[in-house]
């Protein structure tokens, strides 16, 4: 992903920081899927160290992870979509940061929650942001990735009234599993559920439990997932 796209995303997140954080921060309270995926990561991640809420948006996933005990910090490329994390979520940590070169150590995470964290990555991209998501977790590290199910994308020049420039992309779920794969995981479980009405886009949603293998695993050379 070139400097440019990465530019635009970051302004584009920028421009609907408070429209967004209006619109999302409450939406868990009426997603029972969503919550119980998150109890269940919760639970698994717990008392072995920090997950990271990548993509936090306004902190809502690691507000919900916060009251279940975990010991979670946010990530998200957009400042001001941090400002906003952190105005909401006095007590947690948020931080900018980038997907595709992580500011954090190897082997540093218990676990990564990302919901719709790649729903603006171009598939190019995609190796690189889950070789980096196995990079710094531990072995035995969690991987709770969520995102739009289907084969569309969607160029958006305009949201909620606000100007941005960005694709918002689908993807199949064997499809991220491969590259999940390629980059060292292993695939514990697919979850897939029609949207919630009046809640949210309506588009199905997919749900990957991945996990690095105890052995810390290897990336899949000469692989074409990309």
């Amino acid at each position: 992903m070139n400097d440019h796209v990465t530019n635009s995303i970051r302004e584009s997140y920028d421009r609907l920081a408070e429209e967004y954080a209006r619109r999302i921060f409450d939406e868990l309270q009426h997603k029972p899927l969503d919550r119980q995926l998150l109890d269940r990561f919760a639970l698994q991640t717990r008392g072995r160290g920090q997950v990271c809420d990548m993509g936090c948006g306004p902190g809502h996933v690691a507000r919900y992870l916060h009251q279940a005990s975990s010991s979670v910090f946010g990530l998200d490329l957009s400042p001001r979509m941090v400002e906003q994390a952190r105005k909401l979520n006095p007590g947690i940590t948020f931080r900018v940061g980038n997907m595709m070169a992580l500011d954090l150590p190897d082997a540093s995470l218990a676990g990564i929650a990302a919901f719709y964290a790649i729903v603006n990555i171009p598939k190019q991209s995609l190796a690189t942001v889950f070789l980096e998501m196995h990079r710094v977790l531990q072995p035995g590290g969690l991987l709770l990735l969520g995102f739009h199910r289907g084969d569309e994308s969607h160029r958006e020049e305009e949201l909620w009234g606000l100007k941005i420039s960005m694709d918002f992309l689908f993807f199949q779920p064997l499809e991220i599993s491969r590259y999940l794969k390629t980059a060292g995981f292993t695939i514990e479980e697919i979850v897939e559920r029609d949207p919630y009405p009046d809640v949210e886009f309506p588009s199905h949603r997919a749900y990957i439990f991945a996990r690095k293998p105890s052995d810390g695993g290897q990336p899949v050379t000469n692989s074409n997932a990309g």
